[in-house]
């Protein structure tokens, strides 16, 4: 059992956990995953290490309410427990010096993306961190990007904040500046990292993804995260979660993707009418089944 110590709402169905796992927390390194399950009857879901703190036996993570699962675990307060949580998992980020990296993340990528900045500066690494959401309100630990980065790039869907346009707008204005970039590290929805990859694989500047694919037990055995790399069948919680951008079958992936939507929305679907959810949030609904104990 694993205790959550805080619970931070950070942005509309976005929020984060302080949880204690000490041996996770003494292990864990960029880039690496969680397999978390929250009750016996509950899915494994994989979840990004969006910080450690070793000292305190303390992990972070920072997740999105999408489906069943996570609107599940959005539900669980301080002082409530997670049944089963496995990690660290998968091959950390192969933090070295570069150059100047260009990190690009979009939505809760912005999370999953600051440790990997944290290291890659302090390895001597120039960071420019374009960060990117629907609108100003979606975005994602802003203060704590910046502090980690030398330089910050925000854009907006609706030019709300920043830049209006895409991530990949402003990498596209950064390369017609002129600007020297030696490695692109991007995470975020996987049309947004196709993109990323498009343009980096045209620019002829190198470029590295974190992919988040169906996972079921996290280990290898099960196959469920298999992706095409390079013309041969990888194994995501394994051999990845990060793989050469220009390498990938991106295609097959986004197809294997939307393989069980649609009975992830009626699991979804299943799970708000018994709790009484609404599409903004239960926790000011008095109704609302999942504040019983």
């Amino acid at each position: 059992m694993f205790k959550i110590i805080s619970k931070e709402i950070m942005a509309h169905s976005v929020k984060s956990y302080i949880i204690d796992a000490p041996d996770i927390a003494k292990n864990a390194k960029a880039g690496q995953f969680v397999m978390l399950r929250i009750d016996d009857k509950g899915e494994r879901i994989p979840l990004t290490v969006a910080g450690a703190d070793s000292a305190n036996g303390l992990i972070r993570i920072i997740f999105q309410e999408a489906g069943k699962t996570t609107k599940h675990l959005g539900r669980l307060g301080e002082g409530d427990y997670i049944k089963d949580i496995l990690g660290p998992l998968g091959i950390p980020t192969e933090i070295k010096k570069y150059g100047t990296v260009a990190a690009v993340a979009g939505g809760v990528g912005t999370a999953e993306v600051l440790p990997v900045i944290k290291y890659l500066r302090a390895e001597g690494n120039k960071i420019i961190s374009i960060v990117g959401a629907r609108n100003k309100d979606l975005i994602l630990l802003e203060n704590e990007i910046k502090q980690n980065s030398d330089e910050l790039v925000i854009t907006t869907d609706d030019g709300s904040a920043g830049i209006k346009g895409f991530v990949t707008t402003a990498l596209g204005e950064l390369v017609k500046k002129g600007v020297k970039i030696d490695m692109v590290y991007a995470i975020g929805p996987v049309p947004m990292m196709k993109s990323v990859s498009n343009l980096t694989k045209e620019c002829s500047i190198p470029a590295f993804v974190s992919l988040n694919p169906i996972m079921v037990d996290g280990t290898g055995m099960c196959g469920a995260c298999r992706v095409t790399v390079d013309g041969k069948t990888r194994f995501a919680c394994v051999e990845g979660p990060e793989f050469d951008a220009h390498k990938i079958d991106w295609d097959e992936l986004i197809s294997r993707l939307s393989l069980f939507r649609e009975l992830e929305k009626i699991s979804d679907n299943k799970f708000s009418a018994e709790n009484f959810v609404n599409e903004n949030s239960c926790e000011d609904n008095p109704e609302c089944k999942c504040r019983k104990k």
